[in-house]
């Protein structure tokens, strides 16, 4: 394996590439600080058998029915490991699995009775989040437009670096 040089254009300023790097370390804290939020209110609901990686998973899957490749794809699952949190769910009893009749590789998962209950307590979570987020974390809906509309020019972009491996 070779690392290519890469020509690149006269430096950024620093301010830039520090501003961008903050912003990637404050997407990984983020997404960490909500699972461990999530955590808390398992905790607090006496849910054990979950974990926040889990109840995340579930709540993303939601009425979808998917394949675990469509996991990552459509970005509902982030870790290496969905194939062990999804056998376990399976175990556990809050995803329902079917093979594929045309590829027997291939399996739809779901989620059962069970399921859209641990679904519906980060559903929960979220709701009595949004009760208090504009007045206690002065964050409201229109920050959240210039956020989202920010990140998803980033995930294009980061899709394209990939894509055209540039």
């Amino acid at each position: 394996m070779s690392l290519a040089v890469v020509a690149t254009k006269p430096a950024r300023p620093a301010k830039f590439r520090d501003e961008y790097v903050q912003g990637l370390r404050l997407i990984e804290r983020l997404h960490r600080l909500m699972l461990d939020v999530i955590k808390v209110e398992l905790d607090r609901l006496g849910v054990v058998e979950l974990n926040s990686v889990q109840a995340l998973m579930l709540n993303n899957i939601g009425s979808s029915e998917l394949t675990a490749g469509e996991l990552r794809s459509r970005g509902y699952y982030l870790g290496s490991n969905a194939s062990y949190n999804i056998r376990k769910l399976v175990d556990l009893g809050y995803i329902d699995y079917q093979r594929s009749t045309a590829d027997r590789r291939s399996v739809r998962i779901r989620l059962t009775d069970k399921g859209k209950k641990a679904s519906d307590l980060v559903d929960q979570l979220y709701e009595r989040q949004l009760g208090s987020l504009e007045v206690v974390g002065e964050i409201g809906c229109e920050d959240f437009k210039q956020i989202n509309g920010v990140l998803m020019r980033l995930e294009g972009f980061w899709v394209n670096q990939i894509r055209f491996r540039l």
